[in-house]
């Protein structure tokens, strides 16, 4: 359940981020930078995933909380950070 909301998180920042290049700088661009938010949303979580099965205990079974659930949550924190820079804080620092 939680994963849902952070892919529609996910798909929010996407959507924000293709229209708001789009607008700016055109749509090459907004398709590349798509492609930058989908290769930095794939390598975070590749790298969180087996940090995440080392953190979470096996014997905790939930059919809300999983292992996958947690490396999405610490893929999120660094995303975050990325959209800021990338996107909100370059269009204040004109």
């Amino acid at each position: 359940m939680i994963e849902i909301l952070l892919f529609y998180f996910h798909i929010l920042a996407w959507i924000y981020a293709f229209t708001k290049v789009w607008q700016e700088r055109g749509t090459k661009s907004a398709f590349l930078s798509l492609a930058i938010l989908g290769f930095v949303f794939i390598t975070l979580w590749t790298l969180t995933s087996p940090l995440a099965r080392l953190i979470f205990p096996e014997t905790h079974k939930s059919p809300y909380f999983t292992a996958d659930t947690l490396s999405l949550i610490l893929a999120v924190i660094p995303e975050s950070i990325f959209y800021y820079f990338y996107f909100i804080k370059a269009k204040f620092g004109k």
